[in-house]
């Protein structure tokens, strides 16, 4: 098959059955070092890219927009959040926009159970026990933690991600509640036994375990303020393994370490990589480098996705993942 002849940039090094399928496809440049483009190498990269293909670890604001050359007139992005891209500059310069829906669902709700799991049970903490040579064997008293049979779940944000985190919770013997703008289709909340909370406020400070899993957007930036991390009962932990911008870090280390809030399992950060400090010292924290999509299945499903997209285009259609006004 002959390839596309429209220069096709990718800004990390994705997996090679991927690159090799888009060299065979299009004229693509890789990124071999699988080191971050700084800004200058990504205003370059768009000065000469009819299709850009970025990860969540680029920033595609205003002024990066601004730079492209007229060819530029799709960003493929290898992910399904698209915070880091801003749409509206995209939109005005008559740029589209995709990301890979659906392939992370069940990889990302794993890992937000995993976390459900580890921090009330202190698994890390165990591990790290064992590991430092201090455990001196079982005692009635030792590592005691909390059951998550029978708590109450609160998911903020049910969509494919909450729904799939819901299914896996309901197995462990949890009640779920959610939080969303508007209430999800009655045969859902049916299928999930669901309690829908219009007033997150008031979802916060009845919950055990309290799951961020909305889109990071404007409207959620910090939505999880100080004053609403207050509002959880001391004996609550959260997870996040959606966007650390939901969250204010500071507010939330400072009330983990006044145990005002049991405990919390990170997957992702406000200021990726860079983590608050303390939050490393904290014996009540589990903390994963923003692995919740990270399997080799899932990798190549969004790289079949991203390829789908950038062929759909060239051949002169619109893509099946394009991005409109934000909504994924």
């Amino acid at each position: 098959m002959a390839r596309q002849e429209q220069m096709v940039i990718l800004t990390r090094k994705l997996p090679d059955n991927v690159e090799t399928r888009m060299r065979e496809l299009f004229n693509a440049e890789l990124n071999q070092t699988d080191v971050p483009l700084d800004r200058g190498q990504l205003i370059d990269a768009v000065e000469r890219a009819h299709v850009l293909v970025p990860t969540v670890t680029d920033r595609i604001d205003a002024d990066v927009i601004a730079a492209a050359g007229p060819q530029l007139k799709l960003i493929a992005s290898f992910g399904t959040g698209v915070d880091h891209i801003d749409l509206k500059a995209a939109r005005r310069a008559g740029i589209i926009v995709t990301n890979t829906p659906g392939v992370l669902t069940e990889d990302t709700a794993d890992v937000v159970m995993s976390l459900i799991l580890s921090v009330p049970r202190r698994l890390a903490e165990g591990d790290a026990l064992v590991r430092g040579g201090e455990w001196n064997g079982w005692a009635p008293t030792g590592m005691l933690g909390h059951r998550i049979n029978g708590k109450r779940l609160g998911i903020i944000g049910l969509g494919r991600i909450g729904q799939a985190v819901a299914r896996r919770a309901r197995g462990f013997g949890m009640s779920i509640h959610y939080h969303n703008r508007h209430a999800v289709h009655p045969e859902i909340e049916q299928e999930l036994e669901a309690t829908y909370w219009k007033d997150l406020d008031q979802m916060l400070s009845r919950m055990d375990i309290i799951s961020i899993n909305c889109p990071y957007t404007t409207a959620t930036h910090h939505l999880l303020s100080r004053e609403r991390l207050k509002k959880m009962p001391s004996h609550a932990y959260l997870v996040n393994a959606a966007r650390g911008g939901i969250v204010d870090e500071e507010a939330l280390t400072d009330l983990l370490a006044s145990h005002q809030i049991a405990g919390a399992g990170l997957d992702v950060y406000e200021n990726e990589p860079k983590v608050t400090e303390k939050l490393l010292t904290m014996r009540n924290v589990v903390l994963l480098p923003h692995i919740g999509s990270a399997t080799i299945e899932g990798r190549l499903s969004m790289g079949d996705k991203v390829i789908i997209n950038i062929k759909t285009f060239l051949d002169g259609h619109s893509p099946p993942d394009r991005v409109i006004d934000g909504m994924i």
